[in-house]
């Protein structure tokens, strides 16, 4: 195998739907379509992962990444977060966008060996009052920015809302890969392969 071949495929098993790729706006068909996968998400995740046995959350979609169980984990943290980003943003002026150390929450007790069951209930709870909440914005609070520290850029409401569900299907992605079925390519709109 080429070296080419080597990254070509790497980069595929890290980004099975395409790297974070913002735009400058999003329609409002667009913004409905995000708001919408992110309804449907936990629905998915729970009948991915619906009777999988230790030895299925304790797999990786490459050398040296999470496990299935890490990722489950995860996807519930960061749905938190961006739940508490999201009103954040919505309630302080000059929001800078809460930063956290995901590979050192990976590996906590809790993201290791803790039962999946609980995190995908807290991802349902935590996205059923993100949708909620985003449905309430008017178009104009939907431009409202806040800064991006770590990627170094502002981002509008509407491009958060893109890094959120584009975040949830990524990790599906990684998660169909460890246990060895296609990602889903069911995204579009620059969020997908």
């Amino acid at each position: 195998m080429t070296t080419t071949q080597t990254t070509t495929n790497l980069e595929q098993l890290q980004y099975p739907i395409g790297r974070f790729a913002p735009k400058e706006d999003y329609s409002i068909e667009e913004v409905n379509r995000m708001i919408g996968l992110q309804e449907t998400a936990p629905a998915r995740y729970q009948k991915l992962l619906a009777g999988r046995s230790d030895e299925d959350l304790a797999r990786t979609y490459r050398e040296g990444s999470w496990t299935v169980q890490q990722l489950v984990h995860h996807i519930a943290d960061i749905q938190l977060l961006n739940f508490l980003r999201l009103k954040k943003a919505l309630t302080e002026d000059d929001y800078v966008i809460t930063l956290v150390q995901m590979n050192d929450w990976a590996k906590t007790p809790d993201a290791t060996t803790a039962p999946i069951d609980d995190s995908l209930l807290m991802f349902d709870g935590i996205t059923r009052r993100f949708v909620y909440l985003w449905r309430t914005l008017d178009e104009q609070t939907q431009t409202k920015t806040y800064y991006h520290p770590s990627r170094q850029i502002n981002l509008s409401l509407k491009q958060f809302l893109y890094m959120a569900t584009w975040h949830v299907v990524h990790h599906q992605g990684h998660i169909e890969l460890a246990l060895g079925l296609q990602p889903s390519a069911f995204l579009g709109d620059g969020l997908s392969r």
